[in-house]
């Protein structure tokens, strides 16, 4: 029965994290509740193990269909990957406490802003080329993969968010170039967990297969409707961000 639970979490986690993002919203309760007595850093790292996969098979599919920058979007993996390592070694030093009173705020103002410009993200018109479009991707992989290791909820939608504002793309384009640096997150964040024993693959290897499952049938909801739909999809989860986080925060 736990397996069936967490695999179905799994399953709706593939599916809107594989639009734009905030999978974990999903499936990191779904583990909590289903395994309270487990320590965090076990259900983080099998939160992990199987949202990268989806996360994988996402990218994959949106590069079929979309124009992908990959000389930006490469070099911005990797600068996502060495700061995830680097959050991630920080919170094994600090505690990311102090961050759960922000994030409602900062998640507000994003939603607001975005309500606000309406033609935000509705027209793909990427700002910057050359070095230059390189030098701000790998800014926005830098900054979002360190707050992917050091605390981590909403980092598909941050991603999403700046890579709209800074670089100018459309939501769709948005959305798939996300997915390539969360996956480069989500490794480096999976490579420490696994190193350190806290990850469940008797678990993760069937919630894996559900989380690509919602992934295919998530991307291809994007693709076929567009960025008007991601756009919605955005709106929704960043809702949903503010109310889990600002529940966290404030009322537990």
């Amino acid at each position: 029965m736990e397996l069936l639970v967490v695999s179905l979490a799994s399953l709706l986690a593939g599916f809107v994290d594989s639009i734009v993002g905030g999978g974990g919203l999903i499936l990191m309760p779904a583990l909590f509740a289903t395994f309270p007595n487990a320590a965090p850093a076990t259900l983080l790292g099998t939160n992990k193990a199987t949202s990268i996969w989806g996360t994988a098979m996402a990218t994959l599919q949106y590069s079929r269909r979309v124009t992908l920058p990959w000389h930006a979007l490469l070099p911005a993996a990797g600068a996502g990957f060495v700061a995830s390592l680097g959050g991630a070694w920080l919170v094994t030093q600090v505690s990311p406490d102090f961050l759960r009173k922000f994030m409602p705020v900062l998640l507000v103002a994003v939603l607001i802003y975005t309500l606000a410009k309406k033609e935000l993200g509705r027209h793909h018109a990427p700002r910057f080329s050359g070095g230059f479009e390189v030098a701000v991707a790998c800014g926005i992989g830098a900054v979002v993969g360190f707050y992917d290791g050091f605390f981590g909820p909403g980092t598909g939608s941050f991603f999403v968010f700046l890579i709209v504002r800074l670089l100018g793309y459309d939501f769709l384009h948005a959305s798939a170039s996300a997915k390539l640096l969360n996956t480069a997150t989500n490794l480096s964040a999976l490579i420490l967990f696994s190193f350190k024993g806290h990850v469940w693959w008797h678990f993760a290897v069937f919630m894996a297969v559900a989380n690509v499952a919602g992934s295919l049938l998530g991307t291809h909801m994007a693709l076929k409707h567009g960025t008007g739909f991601v756009r919605g999809a955005f709106l929704l989860v960043v809702s949903a961000l503010i109310c889990k986080t600002a529940y966290d925060a404030f009322l537990r």
